[in-house]
């Protein structure tokens, strides 16, 4: 009798484990096809608002990338942003914002680099003009392969918005907290009324120096102070800023607002990126993280007068900023000699405009400096804040004139 006690007890404990390992089993299982269905949720959402990005497809056959240059391990993409009231985003829009974002595909890593729009850089045509010359005369294809070859980047996509989309976006994240001083509220309260009306926004001033929750029309309007001291300099700085206050809010920013964000910019976007790519990219969101930030050229000189090309900002040694410019932007990377193409390029700049790298430059950065001489820093206590055309906020760009005169 107790022989049959004990083998009943023996039975029911296993049966005990089997109902705990098939309870267990299940768990899982609804835990993976949980998984599965939020990631299938996700995908379709991504897919039915792809449509709404004005798509521009980008013959990858014609963009030109130098010879030997390979970027393995990141991902590099063109970011412009076009003067544009109408919505126009192709070639004809003044992209005044060129920056170059480098993406660490293993430590999701993101890295920042403006290029002035007036540097003097190599066109496809094989003349020499503004930086943002190429997007102007060639859209978004001719501006890629134009920095792919004067900075041995391998740049195969890109995005562009208006103003109008930033304003959208800062508006409706709740706007985005930046300190200003008294000389930049009182040029942004000079201006913050056009860039309202081309939105289609109140304007709202500031009351001085101090830190603010601004709204879209002043944030928009804070990136593109350019008539301040450091020129166009402290303006790209201030653009940066503002997209990583924005990068900085999106990652805790509930879906319903992702949606209407979704919803009410992504027709004021143009891009080359594939649905593939977005759906890559964005299930890795809460990944990325913000790095530093920089200006390009590190050192120059400006206020060059170019024909053809009116001010320029001109690289002291366009090779050797190149240099810098990839040991910044791709740090886990060796660090390699450029290119044939951007070595002639740099010796055509010096030699069309005179303007020489310092010898103490390169001798200053094997001492263990930083051989950024001439990057006007606030400290620097630069005076003549017009480095470029004293052209006035409401026209912030060039004229078509100016960019087809030559043609």
């Amino acid at each position: 009798m107790a022989r049959k006690r004990e083998l009943a007890a023996i039975r029911a404990a296993k049966a005990r484990k089997r109902r705990r390992r098939r309870r267990r089993l299940r768990a899982v299982i609804l835990m993976f096809e949980t998984i599965i269905l939020l990631s299938l949720m996700a995908v379709a959402f991504v897919m039915a608002k792809y449509d709404k990005f004005q798509r521009v497809d980008i013959d990858k056959d014609n963009i030109e990338v130098n010879e030997g240059i390979e970027l393995t391990g990141y991902t590099t993409v063109a970011l412009f942003g076009g003067d544009s009231r109408e919505g126009q985003l192709e070639e004809g829009t003044h992209a005044d914002t060129i920056i170059i974002v480098a993406i660490d595909n293993e430590t999701k890593e993101i890295r920042m680099a403006s290029i002035y729009r007036d540097t003097l850089l190599r066109q496809m045509d094989d003349t020499y003009k503004k930086a943002n010359n190429a997007y102007f005369v060639g859209g978004p294809g001719e501006a890629i392969s134009m920095l792919n070859k004067n900075l041995d980047l391998d740049i195969e996509d890109y995005a562009t918005v208006d103003f109008k989309a930033m304003a959208d976006v800062v508006d409706l994240m709740g706007g985005i907290e930046i300190e200003v001083t008294d000389a930049e509220a009182d040029m942004l309260n000079d201006y913050v009324g056009e860039t309202a009306k081309a939105a289609k926004k109140k304007a709202n001033k500031l009351d001085g120096a101090g830190t603010y929750l601004m709204d879209g029309p002043q944030a928009v309007t804070y990136a593109r102070l350019r008539k301040l001291e450091g020129g166009d300099y402290k303006r790209t700085e201030r653009q940066r800023t503002v997209i990583m206050k924005l990068f900085e809010k999106v990652k805790t920013t509930d879906i319903a607002t992702l949606n209407e964000i979704i919803d009410t910019v992504f027709p004021q976007v143009s891009t080359s990126f594939t649905l593939k790519k977005i759906i890559g990219m964005s299930s890795a969101l809460m990944k990325y993280k913000l790095a530093e930030s920089e200006g390009f050229p590190f050192e120059k000189t400006d206020g060059v007068t170019y024909p053809e090309a009116g001010d320029v900002v001109v690289a002291q040694g366009l090779a050797e900023n190149v240099r810098e410019l990839h040991e910044f932007l791709y740090p886990h990377k060796a660090t390699e000699q450029v290119s044939d193409t951007v070595q002639m390029i740099s010796d055509e700049i010096m030699n069309l405009t005179g303007v020489v790298r310092p010898a103490e430059l390169d001798e200053d950065a094997g001492e263990g400096g930083d051989g950024q001489e001439d990057g006007l820093q606030e400290e620097d206590g630069y005076e003549d804040a017009d480095v470029m055309e004293d052209d006035g906020y409401e026209d912030d760009s060039y004229t078509e004139d100016e960019y087809t005169e030559d043609e």
